[in-house]
């Protein structure tokens, strides 16, 4: 099989190539195809050229490849996207981190509330159904939860700007 791909594998990999340009997919078509030639070398006739043989099994191979990377995922979902992964700065990974800890630091049942609310996208009248609790008792939990986490994340509000400011004691306005 090492001699076989050695002098065939870069026709296949033409043939792979001229179907698709993605490198992850051609390296796929040819390593599928000498698999399946492996497992069909008992249907092979001996005697006839082996190349076209192999073409063949290479076309059909990234026929069925390109078949599937069009088909949508699992659950009818939309095909897969690649998305660019971007780093987040210092200073956003410690505001999450400040988040996570606020949230952490909530009574259960109000953090259970805001999640539901926020993270789930619950409205209050299906947070009560999930919870079998009325949906005064969710409102108020709520307004408790947003309590504590405007105190506990005070510090993470941004500055007034210079031009939002009022002027204190030390500001003269209209001198140069």
């Amino acid at each position: 099989m090492r001699e076989v791909y050695q002098r065939y594998g870069g026709a296949i990999q033409t043939v792979a190539r001229s179907m698709t340009r993605e490198p992850e997919l051609v390296a796929e078509i040819v390593q599928q195809t000498f698999v399946k030639a492996w497992r069909a070398a008992a249907t092979f006739e001996e005697g006839r050229d082996l190349a076209p043989w192999l073409y063949t099994i290479a076309r059909r191979t990234a026929v069925d490849a390109l078949r599937r990377e069009m088909r949508p995922t699992a659950g009818d979902h939309e095909p897969e996207v690649d998305v660019a992964v971007t780093t987040l700065s210092f200073e956003r990974t410690w505001e999450i981190h400040e988040v996570r800890r606020a949230l952490d630091d909530l009574p259960a049942e109000e953090r259970e509330v805001v999640r539901l609310s926020h993270l789930v996208g619950l409205s209050h009248p299906q947070i009560a159904d999930r919870m079998g609790i009325p949906v005064g008792t969710v409102k108020s939990r709520s307004a408790r939860a947003h309590k504590r986490l405007a105190v506990a994340l005070g510090h993470l509000a941004d500055p007034p700007s210079a031009a939002n400011r009022r002027p204190g004691p030390d500001v003269v306005v209209g001198e140069e």
